[in-house]
């Protein structure tokens, strides 16, 4: 009897009559786990249950393809979520391809690691008649964002595949503890040389430090210009799901969206067509950041800006926390990065206390 845990769970497996058994007790408990495999050895014996055929393992092409339906409809109050794995699955479909899937071992992950980080960053932008080259590596969170795609894969294969091959493997550092502020005079510029919805979508971020997929799904019914709030319904956690409050700026942004004739549909960043939110802006913000030439940053740094300026003006940790739509204060730290002025202005606040 060999019993091993997974996700939680005890397995176990045996030979009866020349042929590998290997089922999942469905318990976290190892007696009870014991219990139900002697349990189920005795229904063999006495030919209560039959030995079932082992099911056909799949190639990585087709379970993928059985992962991202599944993840469709698995994610669908979640759609980034769904879209994130349908990006990180083509690096992966190109490695793996038609291999069968109990062929890849930890070897083969740690093989495609090294493979994409020799990779560079695809170019971003509009497709033209020359293809562009590009000259940037891959960030090392995008291949950790395919190292998870993977893992959930096998373990939503797990019946077939109980050993996950991705367990173990270290993900890659990705330093993500950035302190890009934008100062009065950058967030001018780039405001004045952004297009519109860019213009609109920045604004909101800078003036109430919501993410970009916050502010690309604001419905109608969902602003309340009066009271002085919009609600976010979305998000995993419930601290996502919140009141927030709006700047004099934001209701402007949001009135002037309202009032707009030419924005049809319930969502006033419509994509493609009027009842869908629009997917993202990233194209638009590069070639904005290029022409006000301001050193470069990403479009999440806008939420940054807001949160680094929230805690310099005062705002306690606990309500920026609440109001960033974070669950720990935890979260907050790695916003709320002083900038050289106020560390300087801070020094001054020290000196004349200790001089009274």
């Amino acid at each position: 009897m060999a019993l091993y845990k997974r996700n939680g769970v005890w397995w176990y497996h045996f030979i009866f009559e020349g042929r590998h058994i290997q089922r999942s007790s469905k318990v976290g408990n190892k007696s009870d786990a014991r219990t139900i495999e002697a349990a189920y050895r005795t229904k063999l014996a006495k030919g209560e249950v039959g030995i079932e055929e082992p099911k056909k393992i799949p190639s990585f092409t087709q379970a993928m393809k059985d992962f991202l339906k599944w993840s469709e409809q698995q994610y669908a109050a979640h759609p980034n979520t769904h879209r994130r794995y349908k990006i990180s699955s083509k690096a992966l479909l190109r490695y793996f391809g038609s291999k069968q899937l109990d062929r890849i071992d930890k070897g083969d992950v740690e093989r495609f690691i090294t493979w994409r980080a020799c990779q560079k960053k695809a170019p971003q932008g509009k497709k033209s008649t020359k293809p562009k080259k590009s000259t940037k590596q891959l960030r090392p969170a995008t291949i950790n964002r395919e190292l998870a795609c993977l893992k959930h894969l096998f373990k939503h294969n797990e019946e077939l595949i109980p050993k996950n091959p991705v367990k173990g493997v270290k993900f890659l550092n990705e330093d993500n503890e950035q302190t890009r502020v934008l100062n009065a005079e950058e967030e001018k510029l780039y405001l004045l040389a952004a297009s519109q919805p860019l213009q609109d979508i920045a604004t909101l971020m800078l003036e109430t430090g919501m993410r970009p997929e916050e502010v690309y799904r604001i419905c109608r019914e969902n602003v309340f210009i009066v009271q002085g709030y919009l609600f976010n319904p979305y998000g995993k956690t419930k601290a996502a799901r919140r009141k927030i409050p709006l700047s004099t700026a934001a209701s402007t942004v949001l009135t002037s969206r309202l009032e707009n004739e030419k924005i049809k549909g319930n969502y006033l960043f419509p994509g493609r067509s009027t009842d869908t939110a629009i997917v993202k802006v990233n194209a638009a913000h590069t070639a904005t950041v290029k022409r006000c030439k301001v050193v470069p940053f990403r479009l999440y740094d806008l939420r940054h800006t807001w949160a680094t300026r929230a805690a310099m003006a005062g705002v306690d940790l606990v309500t920026l926390a609440a109001m960033l739509g974070h669950s720990r204060i935890q979260m907050v730290l790695r916003y709320a990065h002083p900038t050289e002025e106020h560390q300087f202005a801070a020094m001054q606040k020290v000196q004349r206390y200790m001089a009274r």
